[in-house]
């Protein structure tokens, strides 16, 4: 393996990671959001990641055999959450129905903050991974001097 399909591999992942996390956040900030354009309560959203082969020329494929096996991450989708919403009692609420009762989101704010802490520790490891390949390449040219 390169020193760059290893920072490929490792970018794509701190890619995917930060697209989970400004998922999270959306879905912590609608933790409370009754109406939305598309009518009824926020749904909460989660990414969908898929491994894909690293982009290489057909001269790096011929000099690396391990190449077909090395893959990166992307985020083939973003899916809404179908769990039905919870719903509570507060008949002064404006999106309170005829019996009193309010339509909140799916969002489960302990669940947003465990992935949070999740994802937060994924992106910590890539980038523990990137610097570990930068000292490792600094090493080599060094031992050229």
């Amino acid at each position: 393996m390169s020193f760059m399909s290893a920072m490929e591999i490792i970018s794509s992942g701190l890619s995917a990671s930060r697209l989970r996390m400004n998922l999270i956040a959306s879905n912590l900030a609608n933790a409370n959001t009754t109406r939305t354009d598309a009518g009824g309560p926020y749904q909460r959203k989660d990414p969908v990641f898929r491994s894909t082969p690293l982009q290489l020329s057909f001269a790096d494929l011929l000099r690396d055999r391990m190449a077909s096996s090395l893959r990166g991450v992307t985020v083939s989708q973003v899916v809404t959450d179908q769990r039905p919403p919870r719903t509570v009692f507060d008949p002064g609420h404006p999106d309170a129905d005829k019996n009193g009762l309010v339509k909140l989101p799916n969002v489960n704010v302990v669940e947003e903050m465990v992935d949070m802490i999740t994802a937060s520790r994924a992106y910590e490891a890539g980038v523990t991974a990137m610097q570990s390949i930068k000292a490792m390449a600094n090493k080599a040219l060094s031992i050229g001097k």
